[in-house]
């Protein structure tokens, strides 16, 4: 706190960080639980508790992780071949990895529906393999999938750039085989852009609506995600009941974040240590 900048101003910066934050954050949350502590204990427990509830918490959440993890998987992999290699068609490559930032939602959920319906360009082929994609559970994992793709590979993507080439020559010259680079070298440089990746991927499938609704079928107790059993209860003026769901998944998703922040943090520390 005692050093001295080359460019003062660090109180005004702070004041305006943490009004900024206190407004677009902590009010809009602290309303949110107040909203949803307006209903008695019982009537919260009841309403959080129902099994339609608990089945669109547990498949928003698993849906969610799962379509992180294979973002992880298969982002990394296009991040490392967009920082290592060149081809003909890279930039297009490049530039085609953003198209879920600039899509919206639901126009994203319709393609995807069109595409993976019993009769769309690859359901059609999927079905009589009893492989549906549409309406189904993976459906939604497919649509989790499809928009949060670019939060690992332009998380990873830069890190991959600066790792030089040279670390990897080394670690051949010294008798390490492909397994062995890949292994101490490549993944323990990559671990915490991996883990961010994962952290902004599942933050943001946990509150996607627009690219599910489509593509989900929305049947519930099977198909059903929270964000549209919220919207439900507001169409039905339930405005108490949707704030209530809505602390309950705001509840799980601190948790599930900050979780994964500490494993971030860990691996950051392990990896400079």
């Amino acid at each position: 706190m005692n050093r001295r900048f080359a460019l003062p101003g660090f109180g005004l910066a702070m004041g305006i960080t943490l009004g900024y934050l206190a407004v677009m954050v902590v009010l809009p949350v602290s309303a949110l639980v107040v909203r949803g502590s307006s209903l008695e204990w019982q009537e919260f427990r009841d309403t959080v508790t129902s099994p339609r509830v608990l089945a669109a918490y547990r498949l928003s959440i698993g849906a969610s992780v799962g379509a992180a993890l294979l973002n992880v998987v298969f982002g990394g992999l296009v991040a490392w071949v967009l920082a290592r290699y060149r081809f003909p068609g890279r930039r297009i490559v490049d530039a085609l990895i953003d198209l879920p930032f600039a899509l919206p939602t639901a126009v994203a959920g319709i393609a995807l529906t069109s595409l993976y319906a019993p009769s769309g360009w690859v359901g059609r082929w999927l079905t009589p393999l009893g492989l549906e994609v549409a309406y189904t559970r993976l459906g939604i994992v497919v649509a989790l999938t499809f928009i949060g793709l670019p939060f690992v590979v332009r998380t990873v993507q830069p890190v991959l750039q600066d790792l030089e080439q040279e670390i990897e020559d080394a670690a051949v010259s010294l008798g390490a085989g492909r397994w062995q680079t890949f292994r101490r070298v490549l993944v323990p440089a990559a671990t915490p852009a991996l883990l961010t990746g994962f952290t902004l991927a599942l933050a943001r499938a946990l509150g996607e609506y627009g690219s599910v609704v489509f593509i989900a079928g929305n049947m519930p107790l099977r198909t059903e995600v929270v964000p549209l059993l919220i919207m439900s209860r507001l169409e039905q003026f339930d405005y108490a009941g949707a704030a209530a769901i809505a602390v309950v998944m705001l509840a799980l998703s601190f948790g599930l974040l900050l979780a994964v922040t500490a494993l971030q943090w860990a691996g950051r520390r392990r990896y400079a240590g």
